[in-house]
């Protein structure tokens, strides 16, 4: 039997991506309240090569962005995960932990509670030391989950991936060690 889930929390599942999650994360991707502190929308490509290559990092590491499925009637919510990152800049390569939910599923809690699930299997089945977070300065609301699940803010810097006069640029790096 194939397990559904990688692990759970009391109200989410979280499971590698599926056929049937792609609809909901395309218009995700185009809706521009979702993507308001993101430098772009993305297109339908731009969507199912992303959640390929989540698949693909999840194969060789065991963790990616990955879906939050509502348990109680199996909706798929957004993706919340860590994923491998490099800025090609001072930070290096480094874990981030991230999310992305549709409007239905914000102010529940879910970003938290699914973020403070994957920082437990983080820290303690995948053994990472540290993860990291980076968030638009003008993102408030991904801060305040940040706060809530334990990360500190260590620094400002301008993404060097995004274009200098964009305002999602300058962001703030946090972290949390498993010390």
């Amino acid at each position: 039997m194939v397990k559904k889930y990688i692990f759970q929390t009391n109200r989410l599942g979280i499971r590698n991506w599926q056929k049937s999650d792609f609809s909901t994360f395309i218009k995700m991707g185009q809706d521009q309240r979702v993507m308001e502190y993101f430098p772009w929308l993305l297109s339908e490509s731009q969507s199912i090569d992303f959640i390929k290559r989540m698949q693909v990092h999840f194969e060789k590491k065991g963790y990616a962005y990955l879906p939050i499925i509502l348990l109680e009637n199996q909706e798929f919510m957004g993706m919340v995960g860590l994923l491998d990152q490099n800025y090609d800049n001072h930070l290096g390569m480094f874990t981030d932990i991230g999310w992305r939910l549709k409007p239905s599923a914000w102010g529940k809690g879910y970003a938290t509670e699914a973020a403070k699930a994957w920082l437990k299997y983080g820290f303690e089945k995948l053994k990472l030391k540290e993860i990291y977070s980076v968030v638009p300065v003008i993102n408030t609301k991904s801060q305040n989950v940040m706060h809530k699940i334990g990360l500190k803010k260590i620094e400002k810097f301008g993404h060097p991936k995004i274009d200098k006069n964009h305002p999602t640029r300058m962001c703030y790096l946090f972290s949390k060690n498993n010390l």
